[in-house]
């Protein structure tokens, strides 16, 4: 029996070594992550499971800025406007 989480994902068929056809279960993708301030999906962060993200190398697992993977580019760039006028 398939885990509830994956059951009501998509099914696909797929050819056993057997020459056999069986349908096999496809697991869904988790969500884009989301900026912090304005809650924009944020480019340049993969959306994967966590087996497939820690398979990833650290450079391609967010991006290598400071606020990288937490704050949207615009975000960013205001955060930095207002802590060089303070």
């Amino acid at each position: 029996m398939v885990r509830p989480s994956i059951r009501s994902g998509k099914r696909k068929l797929h050819k056993t070594i057997k020459g056999k056809y069986v349908w096999r279960s496809i697991r869904k993708k988790p969500k884009a992550h989301k900026c912090a301030e304005c809650g924009k999906p944020l480019l340049g962060m993969p959306r994967g499971t966590r087996v497939e993200i820690r398979r990833l190398s650290k450079t391609q697992r967010r991006p290598e800025r400071p606020y990288g993977g937490q704050l949207c580019a615009p975000c960013t760039r205001r955060h930095f406007k207002l802590m060089a006028r303070q």
